[in-house]
């Protein structure tokens, strides 16, 4: 390859910045690499060469993370007074008290009615107020449950800033974690549900952590952009400071695994009825609920007749995950676990 043609290719680390911090002989390997493959040369390597290789290899990977991720590590707080969302591997989790009652929207679009809902039992009682932005929804619940999940995670590895109720975490991280596409359309739908999250006001007498108390309060206290990317138009790393009542369910572990196929579910409805399930299914074969009551779970606002043909076509659809859902004559709902093993490994 001529000397004209090496310039031509792309270089790999663009700016300073990411060569200061790399090791040498990594960039040297990785450039030699980048022009090889250009050049479309093949060649033999010996075990011990093919070991070195894979070696450097990984090291490339744990670089490329430490690149990604360095904005969000570089201001870390030395004193612990917030949690960084920076695990890789852990099991997604939900709090156990929003799996019981109906607190999001299962609309599409603002929706800016007041919601109240009384337990069976009459034990239990929530009012939401939305914002003037419409109460939050099932899909921003996908933000508490990314935060839960790390900061649980957190607490499983004894990492003292997971005691903490302000959590900074890395938008693209939660983009892929969550199964969402990292176009720009996607950030900004992630800072219209902060606000919505923010801005829903909730009202209940539901235990946390073992207290309980009838108190007003935020879904989430506040939220903040730490840092946008260089053009200034996507936000690269996020603080949201967490409801006590929330946070308070997370320190005392009332949570429960859920399956990652979750954020794979289209439909509002399809996620709270797997939320439901998940609650009540435990290890039983199967559970039972007559539809009515189910639609006050759900929170749906449609009307029974509506809300018997959403719950039809979704059980004809089979999307459910981990359980089958159907509906018998007696209008009761039946759920059936449908993949017994998968279903072990979170319980």
């Amino acid at each position: 390859m001529s000397a004209e043609q090496e310039n031509q290719q792309p270089a790999l680390f663009e700016s300073e910045s990411e060569i200061s911090i790399i090791p040498e002989r990594i960039r040297v390997l990785a450039n030699k690499a980048r022009l090889k493959q250009g050049a479309g040369k093949i060649e033999e390597l010996t075990p011990d060469e093919l070991q070195d290789r894979e070696k450097d290899s990984n090291a490339l990977v744990n670089m490329g993370r430490n690149l990604r991720r360095s904005n969000l590590r570089s201001d870390e707080h030395p004193n612990g007074d917030l949690f960084i969302a920076d695990l890789f591997d852990y099991a997604l989790k939900d709090d156990g008290a929003s799996m019981e009652a109906p607190i999001f929207s299962l609309a599409t679009r603002p929706d800016l009615r007041i919601w109240k809902w009384v337990s069976k039992d009459g034990q239990k009682s929530l009012e939401v107020t939305p914002s003037v932005k419409g109460r939050a929804t099932q899909h921003d619940k996908d933000i508490l449950i990314f935060l839960i999940s790390q900061m649980t995670e957190g607490l499983n590895l004894g990492r003292p800033d997971a005691k903490q109720r302000t959590v900074r975490f890395c938008v693209y991280d939660y983009l892929v974690k969550t199964n969402k596409s990292t176009g720009g359309k996607e950030y900004q739908r992630l800072e219209e549900s902060l606000d919505r999250l923010a801005g829903t006001r909730i009202k209940t007498d539901i235990k946390t952590g073992g207290e309980r108390v009838k108190e007003s309060f935020g879904i989430l206290d506040a939220w903040r952009i730490v840092e946008k990317s260089p053009n200034k138009q996507i936000m690269v790393a996020v603080e949201v400071t967490l409801s006590k009542w929330l946070y308070n369910s997370i320190q005392s572990f009332e949570v429960l695994t859920i399956d990652s196929l979750y954020f794979r579910l289209r439909k509002p409805l399809e996620k709270r009825l797997y939320e439901i399930a998940r609650k009540h299914v435990g290890k039983q074969q199967g559970w039972k609920i007559q539809l009515e009551l189910l639609k006050e779970k759900t929170g749906s606002s449609a009307d029974l007749r509506e809300f018997r043909r959403m719950i039809k076509e979704i059980a004809q659809a089979n999307t459910i995950p981990n359980y089958l859902l159907v509906l018998d004559e007696n209008d009761n709902a039946i759920f059936k676990i449908k993949d017994k093993n998968r279903l072990l490994g979170l319980l």
